[in-house]
């Protein structure tokens, strides 16, 4: 007997979903644990209508460090010779849990009921992430994939909060590189009639889109440069013997001197040679490959600040290599925003000054837009788009076939 349903509106907990289509402005919090593994970022935002219309206002944002032991924890799950899949198991839902936590705290902190928020958007925490060489036809490599673990059926329930999750993986199966998926959001805040906008965010990877000047979705590129802050958090984590996990605002690399023999053996790397879209991780540019480079230091004779601004010099001049490569001959860069922690990182802001002498560079908070919330406020535009059915990934950026509707949907 055939059952016809067409036309009956959804019942009981979807129904949620289905009536966040009718409103116009829409509260949602983009939560994002990127690959320096240092916490989970919570933004509130306001969003008003969706894709070319969308506006948005920060409400409020945090940074919620994660407990003393779980950095570690994750890191063991990235590396397959120390993960376990017992512990990925357990792990997937301790982290849903403690984002949802961060969502709980965020709220009570700036006075916001959970029922006032329309929906979550969570990135998740990457632990292992495997795109594949866009270059060849991976016939010999393993099979393009990628794994984000914070369990979001666990964030809806201890939130009440509906929660769209897991963004990568759907352009991943249309071929793509599951990232930079921020392009979509940076196209839809930042493109503009007369200047070509770089958006270099510099976390663990750094990664940039470019929005040519009154260009359209197809004309945007984007891809990770290579390491950002990643190398120099394991090398001083090293070095103090865990007492110090970063370097703050870039003051050892400011004492040191890079060493450019190193560097230019570095650069070598066969990922800088690869032509975008492409990505890359802690699978690369990783624990081992920092400490490759701290050997090789070491080997060198350098002191513990060469070594760090030896490092430091590194992410800034695969920035530089990758826009004279791939983007300054078609679309010169008029100005560069910069977000993430390395905007903080003095040393590598007045390197980029340096390196890119005919372009404007400039923390994108000059923009009014934080530096510190840019990412997780782009899962929340995503989670938005996604709800109102609008594709989300942006091909000319992944790589990926066709533009696909981004994140699972998870009732409270």
């Amino acid at each position: 007997m055939k059952v016809e349903i067409h036309g009956v509106p959804p019942q009981g907990k979807i129904k949620k979903f289905y009536e966040l289509l009718k409103k116009n402005k829409k509260y949602v919090i983009g939560l994002m644990s990127g690959t320096s593994v240092d916490g989970i970022d919570a933004a509130v935002v306001e969003i008003t209508g969706h894709s070319l219309e969308t506006t948005v206002d920060l409400i409020a944002f945090e940074t919620f460090p994660f407990p003393p032991d779980v950095p570690q924890r994750i890191l063991a799950l990235c590396q397959p010779d120390t993960s376990r899949v017992d512990d990925i198991c357990e792990m997937n839902f301790y982290i849903g849990h403690l984002f949802a936590e961060a969502v709980k705290h965020i709220l009570q902190e700036n006075g916001i009921h959970a029922s006032d928020i329309d929906l979550i958007g969570s990135h998740g925490q990457t632990i292992h992430h495997l795109p594949g060489d866009p270059n060849t036809d991976c016939k010999d490599s393993r099979y393009p994939s990628t794994l984000q673990i914070g369990e979001p059926a666990v964030i809806a329930h201890e939130t009440g909060i509906p929660t769209i999750a897991d963004f990568r993986v759907a352009d991943m199966a249309a071929g793509g590189q599951g990232a930079p998926l921020v392009s979509y959001p940076d196209y839809l805040l930042f493109h503009d009639s007369l200047k070509t906008v770089g958006l270099l965010n510099i976390g663990g990877i750094a990664n940039l889109t470019v929005l040519p000047a009154n260009g359209s979705f197809d004309s945007v590129s984007a891809a990770d440069t290579g390491p950002g802050n990643m190398c120099v958090d394991a090398v001083v984590s090293e070095i103090t013997d865990g007492k110090e996990r970063y370097d703050k605002a870039g003051q050892r690399a400011a004492q040191g001197t890079p060493y450019q023999p190193l560097i230019d053996e570095w650069l070598k790397h066969p990922f800088f040679q690869m032509t975008p879209p492409k990505t890359t991780g802690r699978e690369m540019f990783g624990h081992t490959f920092a400490m490759e480079c701290l050997a090789a230091c070491r080997k060198h004779s350098l002191v513990d600040n060469d070594c760090i601004a030896t490092l430091t010099e590194l992410t800034v001049q695969t920035v530089a290599l990758y826009i004279s490569q791939f983007v300054a001959e078609q679309n010169p860069i008029d100005i560069l925003y910069v977000s993430g922690g390395g905007v903080h990182n003095q040393t590598i802001m007045q390197g980029l000054n340096e390196a890119l002498v005919d372009t404007a560079v400039e923390p994108v908070d000059n923009s009014g837009i934080s530096a510190d919330a840019k990412e997780s406020i782009a899962f929340a535009i995503l989670a938005n788009e996604s709800l109102h059915g609008q594709t989300g990934n942006l091909p000319s950026a992944t790589g990926a076939s066709v533009r696909k509707i981004l994140g699972k949907f998870v009732c409270p």
